[in-house]
């Protein structure tokens, strides 16, 4: 294998950040915000949502992805392996994304095949695009502290990302539909759509593999799933993984209903009212279009920000303690802090707002750490 050890540019660097912080603006959409939009904005029905979102997230971790990567590991190209996939699906990624949360005037069972094709399409698209672009931090340098400077810069597009998706989004689909959710959120879509092809373009444009395996390290496919099912620690980080996405997915869905059909919309304007205020005075009016979006949108903010300061805490922690023993601790507390969510009456907003500063502190704070590619600088 070829490696190179010289130092890579900071521009390189940012622009391979950039690839993720369009990953995010669509993964953190569909985690939150797909199933609300399913119900309550395109109109269908729960369990015909509920299966769609199933049977296709099934569909792409078990055939989208493990093609996506076959064929990914075994492209030759004038670009590499990984780079022109990046190339390929940034428009079309973004053109379906936008798809995706349009309103067609269908019948119901037309809404129905349309939001189930073009979840199917996303998905593909998705892995098409995100898998490659995982694999490209590692053949962009052998060197290991460059990619873990590759990796903090990276973690930091992921918390912009992050943070305007679930902490300015719905209000801004509010403010920008002038309370019409469906005209708000193709606005909105079509913005997001067109920053993330333009970033997935600069990664392509900014990026170059390094690392060209030596014809001696090619392998069969037969090979390759050999020595994954031989191969325990990944067999065990998989079935972890598979249920972190599946809790990602299902407490990430649920905040936007816990605010719009559950928490006491008289207590929260009356608990958020002096951040409100304070917004305002700086220009960010579009928070007070709807105090539940509102609402909605400072709880993930304040989630957010302490995940930050636990993943600060985390390296020390867990240089003292060990990664495992942490992380099984933290997750544990935290699944006892989702749990108390259950027996909070609607008027308990305060209790609400600690929980989930405490809950994602310890949880998604440790897990980033503990299931990080190149460790932490």
């Amino acid at each position: 294998m070829n490696s190179s050890s010289h130092k890579i540019p900071v521009w390189e660097k940012i622009g391979y950040s950039l690839g993720d912080f369009s990953a995010n603006l669509v993964f953190q959409t569909l985690i939150t915000y797909l199933a609300y939009f399913y119900t309550d904005i395109y109109g269908l029905k729960n369990n015909h949502a509920s299966l769609i979102m199933l049977t296709v997230g099934l569909v792409a971790a078990f055939v989208f992805n493990p093609i996506v990567g076959v064929l990914a590991d075994r492209t030759k190209s004038r670009w590499g392996k990984f780079r022109p996939w990046i190339l390929y699906t940034a428009i079309p990624l973004g053109v379906v994304a936008l798809l995706a949360f349009t309103t067609p005037h269908f019948e119901y069972k037309g809404k129905v095949i349309y939001a189930a094709v073009t979840y199917t399409l996303l998905l593909l698209l998705y892995a098409s695009s995100n898998l490659p672009y995982s694999a490209l931090s590692g053949v962009i340098t052998g060197d290991m502290k460059e990619r873990n400077s590759i990796s903090s810069i990276r973690f930091v597009a992921v918390m912009f990302a992050q943070f305007f998706v679930n902490v300015f989004m719905l209000p801004i689909i509010k403010f920008a539909g002038n309370g019409d959710k469906a005209a708000g959120i193709e606005i909105v879509m079509t913005w997001m759509a067109i920053i993330g092809t333009i970033m997935l373009l600069i990664t392509f444009f900014s990026t170059r593999e390094r690392i060209i395996p030596s014809a001696e390290q090619k392998s069969t496919l037969k090979e390759d799933l050999t020595d994954l099912t031989k191969n325990r620690p990944w067999i065990i980080a998989l079935f972890v993984t598979i249920l972190i996405f599946i809790t990602l997915a299902m407490k990430g869905g649920a905040y936007v209903y816990y605010f719009n059909n559950y928490v006491d919309k008289a207590v929260l304007a009356g608990f958020i009212a002096p951040i409100l205020s304070f917004l305002s005075s700086i220009g960010m009016n579009f928070f007070e279009s709807d105090p539940v979006s509102a609402g909605f949108g400072l709880f993930q903010a304040g989630g957010i920000i302490l995940m930050i300061f636990g993943i600060s805490l985390s390296k020390k922690l867990a240089d003292k303690f060990g990664k495992r023993d942490v992380y099984g601790a933290f997750l544990f507390l935290s699944t006892i802090f989702i749990l108390i969510f259950f027996f909070f009456p609607p008027q308990s907003v305060a209790l609400m707002f600690l929980s989930l500063f405490r809950m994602e502190k310890q949880s998604e704070s440790n897990s980033n750490y503990f299931f990080s590619y190149d460790g932490w600088t």
